[in-house]
């Protein structure tokens, strides 16, 4: 076997991941709901011709001869196949029939989520999910190789090498940090005015504001674009497409206008991978903590930073035609970091963030580790926020139906959004050793961020693990200190704390 037959077969599987893609898009975008069964159908039918390629002879021929002559293979060539055996020894266990079952319920469980949200009852979506859990279940025996739990087997899924036992410190450590900010704040801050932050702004005006800010970062237009959803995503399909989504709100401009600039982060990563890796399982986040940090480095790092919005800020007032002309730019940036309990992930703000993340974390060990009975879910859920937040959900939509992943059956996933907070503030730690982030912001060129981010995240795609991503960037491994750090500096900052 020759190299270029390797690729081309990887270019062929490929294709078949970007029509997969293409209509999962088209499904939250936009797909009548009445298609849903013949969705599911041609989903299906391509899942299992994609799964089929995956693990079948030409992969598994060319993972047998190039483990024996490696030196066949060009220094690109040996990494992407290293990805490719890596993929084939998780999945070629896998029954075919057991996958495309899972896909099947995911494209309904989608369709089924939307549908009690607008019940909002979880007893509409109870089945569907069950149905996810089930068949994830079946999965894991397949997937597993040393990992202690089953939960740490889909952790392992989208943060190699993540487990529970490093969550449950690491965790322990941010929730820690976070509830001292917290109680500070609360005992000596002085809370920001927020008052005007329930202004109208129109959606064509958010538009016309967020877009000219992800441009100005460098997220390219010409190879993405941006639509509405009702659960915000990035979706990259091919290097010359990496489409953004998000949802507007004409009385709350901060939900779309940070949710946006997030979006915009994992785009700008997927835009940036090198194209020599194009076609293969090598072109995409080599994690979904990296990903995350890419995206929360948007939101948060640079969404937090007075500079920016000072330069930003006139820019953002002639966009809303005079509806903030009165508000000083000192209490719009303040009313920005004000932090109180709520019930909405994407809605929280930045400090409280993480908590949201982990209730998550704790629930999913709950359903895989510990067995939980899925109808009491909802109620376990409103227990957590009570308890950890404060606030207790009203209905369903409120609460535990307010997320699409569990649909997807991405279950593993949302302790990324908390791993990728973390490294995002360390990530800052590095770069500010080499260029200063405020005068960047202040300045007309946001490019030296990017350029550096492309240096020691983009240009790799997956050919690297996010430990070793990490550690090169910035010469130690996680340390959730920077986030706690971070938080407090903006916090104190903006709530007067001395």
């Amino acid at each position: 076997m020759k190299e270029k037959e390797l690729l081309q077969e990887l270019k062929e599987i490929n294709l078949l991941q970007q029509a997969l893609g293409i209509l999962d898009w088209d499904i939250q975008t936009g797909m009548p709901e009445k298609a849903s069964n013949e969705r599911s159908e041609v989903n299906s039918y391509l899942y299992s011709i994609y799964f089929s390629k995956k693990i079948g002879p030409k992969i598994k021929e060319a993972i047998h001869y190039f483990s024996e002559h490696p030196d066949e293979l060009s220094e690109t060539g040996k990494v992407i196949f290293e990805k490719v055996k890596e993929d084939y020894e998780l999945e070629y266990k896998v029954p075919e029939e057991l996958m495309t079952a899972l896909t099947a319920a995911t494209s309904s469980a989608q369709v089924q989520w939307q549908k009690s949200r607008e019940s909002k009852k979880f007893t509409d979506f109870q089945p569907a999910l069950t149905k996810n859990i089930e068949l994830t279940k079946e999965l894991i025996p397949y997937w597993k190789k040393d990992e202690a739990t089953d939960y740490d087997v889909l952790l392992n899924q989208y943060e190699p090498g993540m487990t529970v036992e490093i969550l449950d410190r690491v965790f322990d450590q941010l929730k820690a940090g976070i509830l001292k900010i917290r109680q500070t704040i609360n005992e000596k801050g002085q809370e920001p005015r927020t008052n005007f932050l329930t202004r109208k702004m129109t959606k064509a005006q958010q538009e016309k504001f967020v877009v000219g800010v992800i441009e100005q970062l460098g997220y390219d237009f010409s190879r993405g674009r941006l639509d509405d959803t009702i659960h915000p995503f990035m979706l990259g399909i091919n290097h010359n497409d990496a489409r953004i989504t998000t949802r507007w709100n004409e009385h709350d401009f901060k939900m779309a206008v940070f949710g946006v600039i997030h979006e915009a982060g994992h785009g700008m990563y997927e835009q940036d991978i090198d194209e020599k890796y194009a076609y293969t399982p090598i072109y995409q986040g080599t994690s979904m903590g990296i990903h995350e940090s890419q995206s929360l480095f948007n939101e948060i790092i640079i969404g937090s930073n007075r500079n920016f919005w000072e330069k930003q800020y006139p820019f953002f007032q002639e966009c809303a035609e005079g509806t903030f002309d009165d508000i000083s730019f000192d209490d719009f940036y303040r009313s920005l970091k004000k932090t109180q309990s709520s019930l909405i992930r994407i809605e929280a703000d930045s400090l409280t963030y993480p908590l949201h993340i982990i209730i998550r974390y704790e629930i999913e060990k709950m359903i895989f580790n510990e067995g939980v009975a899925i109808e009491e879910l909802p109620e376990i859920w409103n227990d957590k926020y009570e308890e950890y937040l404060g606030v207790r959900p009203e209905n369903d939509v409120e609460g535990i139906l307010q997320d699409v992943h569990w649909s997807g059956a991405s279950f593993g996933y949302f302790p990324s959004y908390a791993l990728g907070y973390m490294y995002a503030a360390q990530l800052l730690h590095a770069m500010e050793k080499e260029q200063s982030i405020d005068e960047i912001l202040a300045s007309d060129d946001y490019s030296p961020i990017k350029e550096w981010m492309k240096e020691h995240i983009h240009q790799y795609g997956a050919s690297r693990k996010p430990t070793q991503l990490i550690q090169d960037a910035t010469n130690e491994g996680l340390n959730p200190q920077y986030l706690i750090d971070y938080m407090e500096k903006i916090y104190f900052s903006v709530y007067q704390v001395d």
